[in-house]
C-alpha cells in the first residue's frame, strides 16, 4: 500500500513539473573547487529549456551559490547578487530564456573556476512558428490573373471545303450504232495492180505457147 502511494505522489509531481528535467551541476551536482574543471563543458553540452532544475550540493558553512549579472559573474563580484543560496542542497529553477550566471559566494573560489553559465534555449510550451505574421497594415497579396486564351474561333472563319465532284450521269439516250443491212453488202474489194500485171503476164505466155504449139 505504502509503495502504491509512493508511485501515485511521484506521478503527481510528474505532472506538476510537465516536461522539466532535473540537472546536476557539473553532472555531478558537486559544487566544490575539486569540480570546478568540468562545469564548462558541462554546460555547453547541455540542452536548457525554461522550467528545468538545477542542483547544487556542497557544504553549507563553507561554500554558497549566488546567482549575478554577466559583469559580477566575470569579476568575480559578490557585494550585490541577484540570488543567493547557502542551505547546502539548492535547487534552482531556470524561469526564463537566455544565460544564467553562478558564481561561488567565496571569491577566491569563484577566481579559480567554481562558476558556471547556463544558457537556456527556450520555453518547451512555446509552439509559435518561427514565420513572422504579416502585420495588419499590409495588404495581402492580388491573385494571379488566369491566362488570356484566345477567343474561339466562329464558324465563318472555318473555310467550307470544297464540294466532291460528282460522277458523270448515264446517258439516258444513247446514239444508235449503224447496223449492217444485209440489202447492201460492202462492195469486194477490187484486185490491186501488181494482181492484174500477174495475170496479163500469164495470158501472154499461154497465147504464145499455144502458138508454138501449132
Amino acid at each position: 500500500m505504502l509503495t502504491l502511494l509512493g508511485l501515485f505522489s511521484l506521478f503527481l509531481t510528474t505532472i506538476q513539473t510537465g516536461y522539466a528535467y532535473q540537472f546536476k551541476v557539473g553532472g555531478s551536482g558537486d559544487w566544490s573547487l575539486a569540480a570546478s574543471s568540468s562545469y564548462d563543458q558541462w554546460a555547453q553540452k547541455g540542452r536548457f529549456q525554461t522550467g528545468d532544475t538545477v542542483l547544487f550540493n556542497y557544504q553549507a558553512n563553507e561554500d554558497s551559490v549566488l546567482q549575478v549579472t554577466e559583469a559580477d559573474y566575470k569579476n568575480c563580484s559578490t557585494a550585490s547578487p541577484i540570488a543567493k543560496y547557502s542551505d547546502g542542497h539548492t535547487m534552482i529553477t531556470l524561469n526564463q530564456s537566455g544565460p544564467h550566471y553562478f558564481i561561488s559566494g567565496v571569491v577566491d573560489h569563484c577566481k579559480n573556476h567554481e562558476k558556471v553559465v547556463i544558457i537556456v534555449l527556450a520555453d518547451r510550451s512555446n509552439h509559435t512558428s518561427d514565420t513572422p505574421s504579416p502585420s495588419p497594415s499590409a495588404s495581402p497579396p492580388l491573385p494571379a490573373s488566369p491566362p488570356t486564351l484566345p477567343p474561339a474561333p466562329t464558324s465563318e472563319q472555318f473555310a467550307s471545303p470544297p464540294p466532291a465532284p460528282s460522277a458523270p450521269e448515264p446517258d439516258l439516250n444513247p446514239a444508235p450504232t449503224p447496223a449492217h443491212s444485209d440489202e447492201n453488202p460492202p462492195p469486194s474489194p477490187t484486185p490491186s495492180g501488181a494482181s492484174s500485171t500477174v495475170m496479163d503476164l500469164f495470158c501472154f505466155f499461154g497465147a504464145l505457147g499455144g502458138f508454138f504449139l501449132l
